[in-house]
């Protein structure tokens, strides 16, 4: 890339592609060494574009969230129930696995206290928003809503992070094992509406 056309977005967009090719590991282990390299130019010139490694890895996080929350939109638009919930799981599974950088990108959860991740915590609502639009076809009071999206969340997750990282050795189908997953969490959201309320 030409030094002349060093912009923040063209900054960001390299280091997209860096965390990506560096897997599940490479949103931690990015470095602007690393960006400056790819970029072809010397680190301090980074500098007029971001200030710092964490306000670039803010951008990769806020840009992935985006990214994250189009396709989960676009996977469930039109579904409701046990549909929705599959579709934004098999969306969260896909994301993951073709873009592992981003997706460990998405995992970064912002401070709402800090003026500087004003635009991460926008994302990250827009995120809950569609989780939340997906699980309020089970009749979900607000109250619980929270812990529906964590459930989903934490299950989707766990089983991406073992999928990505090698850590299912027996040879059994793993597609099988995420059915049974995602089986198990839609009934247990299925519970959690039907349970009386606090």
């Amino acid at each position: 890339m030409p030094r002349a056309g060093l912009t923040r977005a063209a900054v960001t967009a390299v280091a997209i592609d860096l965390v990506d090719e560096g897997g599940t590991a490479g949103f931690d282990r990015l470095t602007l060494a690393a960006v400056a390299g790819r970029a072809g130019v010397a680190v301090p010139s980074l500098y007029k574009h971001v200030s710092s490694i964490d306000d670039l890895r803010r951008l990769l996080a806020t840009e992935s969230l985006a990214e994250l929350t189009r396709v989960l939109a676009a996977a469930t638009i039109g579904r409701a129930g046990p549909e929705a919930v599959r579709a934004a799981a098999d969306a969260m599974r896909d994301f993951a696995r073709r873009h592992p950088g981003r997706y460990a990108a998405t995992q970064v959860a912002p401070h709402g206290s800090d003026p500087a991740d004003g635009e991460l915590v926008a994302r990250a609502e827009e995120t809950i928003a569609v989780l939340a639009g997906v699980l309020r076809g089970f009749g979900l009071p607000d109250d619980e809503l929270v812990d529906a999206i964590r459930m989903l969340r934490s299950a989707v997750h766990g089983f991406v992070t073992l999928e990505l990282g090698g850590g299912f050795g027996l040879p059994d189908d793993l597609d099988r094992s995420y059915a049974v997953l995602v089986d198990g969490v839609t009934a247990g959201i299925e519970r959690l509406a039907q349970a009386p309320e606090k």
